[in-house]
């Protein structure tokens, strides 16, 4: 296993991921996570990597990126804020995105 690398900023982590195959643009849903293709179970996908922002001074510039990939064989990308804070998110797609580690 490598060395994690940590990109300075979103825009440079969302670069790189899709130079490394991840060029879906996912999006958060109420139970699931969607994509032009399709709607991901927790089950569906695993996160391969997440990179957390934090905003020097303002809250609001804090995001996390995530490397998705689906059961399918889907690479994509997932940029939330931070705290994920919505009440309409499940608490299984809550947990799933918690339980990758920097």
């Amino acid at each position: 296993m490598g060395e994690k690398v940590h990109y300075g900023t979103v825009t440079e982590a969302i670069n790189k991921l899709r130079a490394q195959g991840f060029t879906i643009d996912f999006n958060l849903e109420e139970n699931y996570i969607s994509s032009h293709s399709g709607k991901y179970e927790p089950d569906d996908f695993e996160i391969v990597d997440v990179y957390r922002y934090e905003g020097n001074s303002d809250p609001g510039d804090e995001a996390a990126v995530y490397a998705i990939e689906s059961k399918s064989g889907e690479k994509g990308i997932l940029v939330t804020g931070y705290g994920i804070s919505s009440d309409t998110i499940s608490t299984k797609i809550l947990r799933k995105l918690s339980m990758k580690k920097d």
